[in-house]
């Protein structure tokens, strides 16, 4: 329900999208209304595109806005706002030319036709193996005790949780041979930071990567940060020697890391010339509609992949939820498509428009749930269904070759950015929390998933986008769902503020929301840091 009562003037997803944001890197006391819980106090740190053109220049697709911070400090009752735009060589370089002088996924850049045929030479041949963007706009990871901006290439970009100011770059390839790594790794129990990356060509051959990144420096007598001391887990080969499979996110339960290598393939081919092609790296890209998509299951204590091999029919997944182990079996749930329309809808000519007809999504994410039997029984027949669990109406098909295929139970539609409390990641669990979209790409409610009795709890406001849900247990909890949900909204009424929401995580009710009176830009994720953490 919108609480205001003045005449609302609706902003198109153009303005709301595509308006470059003006930072506030002070602290901007928010308006607070309703009971923030006494115990929730700490930052809630958040990252996201901000700016799409510089000078008379213009990033073609939403993903490639230069990053912007921003946080929600909650202490004793009060709120307060700040943001600031990610300092990186990227923003740097293209500040300092007033255009788009470095390139992003879906935006080559191209030297100014003014600069001298060297010049430009140079250029062309930099691009046959492209130095990646450090324009880090994804998430914020932890490793150590340090907090860092991410993107999905080999740069990071150290930052100071409070001020929001950019300190180091770090570059992955100086510890692991990864020319890309996802911005979503997970944290075991014991606080170190796995991570999946893509080695193109190293020696010759195409792999994924499994690294670690210890919790403590081994080397107390020197200052250094805790990536330098990465360390390889498992190397899987790609199936394609020059088209290795594209991937958002990766799965982890106890044991096991859980990596989809989906037919939605990067060409390296293109990729090396696509700056003297004319077109951007998104391109290089495709779909195969049709293939398999590999299951591969790595054990951690072993550090091998297990031998049989899994699959399931073709699909895109950029998020997986959780993963967990049961009676031999390990369980993993993911937000899946039937193919990568996705993108397409976040390019920047789409968004200028109302979502009509032609900007709507092809394909509906579905949450689904793969099970898969580590200990089955060699002589079983062609055809047999290999898993064991009452609980589940997915199956493991033994094939012909000894393959096993796997085929899901759908558990519910139309959610994405799927978070759960995290104390329960590689257990089994009851929640998840997510955004609801439904015909278009944007969220328009925040949900609570009961995975035993499929029912939804959600909260909605009329001309409001919330953002991906973050859960924030209670101090001491002894419930799953025992704490707060946050989530940024931003309204399209261009006379409401933006606002935190502070929800029950039990009943999804409100407990408060701070506003702030700022033009907030949309983000994609982030976490909330605790005070003393």
């Amino acid at each position: 329900m919108d609480r205001s009562s003045h005449a609302t003037e609706t902003l198109s997803p153009g303005r709301v999208f595509c308006t470059a944001k003006v930072e506030c890197p002070e602290p901007l006391k928010a308006q607070v209304q309703g009971h923030l819980p006494p115990w929730l106090q700490g930052t809630l740190l958040r990252n996201g595109p901000g700016m799409h053109s510089v000078g008379e220049t213009a990033y073609n697709h939403w993903f490639d806005g230069l990053a912007l911070l921003h946080s929600f400090t909650i202490k004793d009752g009060d709120v307060h706002y700040r943001s600031k735009y990610l300092r990186s060589d990227t923003y740097n370089c293209n500040m300092e030319a007033n255009r788009i002088v470095i390139s992003e996924f879906g935006t080559m850049a191209y030297p100014d036709p003014c600069k001298s045929i060297f010049s430009k030479a140079a250029s062309y041949l930099s691009h046959a193996i492209p130095d990646f963007t450090d324009n880090c706009l994804i998430n914020i990871i932890k490793c150590g005790e340090d907090f860092y901006a991410t993107t999905e290439t080999n740069y990071i970009r150290k930052i100071d949780p409070k001020t929001l100011e950019t300190l180091e770059k770090v570059d992955y390839t100086k510890y692991v041979a990864v020319n890309l790594a996802t911005s979503h790794p997970h944290y075991d129990s014991a606080g170190n930071t796995l991570n999946m990356g893509t080695s193109i060509g190293d020696k010759g051959k195409t792999k994924y990567m499994i690294f670690r990144i210890p919790s403590t420096n081994p080397d107390k007598e020197k200052k250094k940060s805790c990536v330098k001391y990465a360390e390889v887990l498992c190397t899987i080969p790609s199936h394609g020697l020059l088209s290795p499979s594209y991937y958002h996110s990766f799965g982890m339960s106890e044991n096991y890391i859980i990596f989809l290598e989906q037919p939605f393939k990067l060409d390296i081919l293109k990729l090396a010339t696509a700056y003297f092609r004319g077109v951007n790296w998104a391109s290089c890209i495709s779909f195969n509609e049709g293939e398999k998509t590999w299951i591969h299951i790595v054990d951690k204590r072993t550090k091998k992949a297990v031998s049989t091999k899994f699959y399931t029919d073709s699909m895109v997944v950029y998020h997986h939820v959780n993963a967990y182990e049961e009676d031999n079996h390990v369980v993993f749930d993911v937000i899946a498509y039937k193919d990568n329309s996705l993108y397409d809808l976040f390019y920047m000519a789409n968004l200028k428009h109302d979502f009509e007809e032609k900007n709507v999504l092809t394909s509906v994410p579905f949450c689904k749930r793969f099970v898969i039997p580590l200990q089955h029984d060699k002589k079983a027949e062609v055809g047999t269904n290999l898993i064991k669990l009452p609980s589940t109406t997915a199956k493991a098909t033994k094939e012909k070759d000894d393959s096993i295929y796997c085929q899901p139970e759908i558990l519910c539609e139309g959610i994405e950015l799927p978070r759960i409390n995290y104390d329960y990641n590689g257990k089994n669990y009851r929640y998840i929390f997510a955004a609801r979209v439904e015909w278009r790409p944007i969220p328009t409610q925040i949900v609570k998933f009961d995975l035993l009795t499929k029912k939804m709890l959600r909260w909605a406001e009329e001309h409001c986008w919330p953002a991906e849900p973050v859960f924030v247990p209670s101090p001491n909890a002894t419930e799953e769902d025992d704490g707060v949900i946050l989530s940024v909204i931003v309204s399209t009424d261009s006379k409401k503020a933006p606002f935190l929401l502070i929800l029950d995580g039990k009943t999804f009710t409100e407990l408060a929301r701070a506003s702030v009176n700022v033009d907030m830009h949309l983000d994609l994720h982030g976490m909330f840091i605790p005070d003393g953490k």
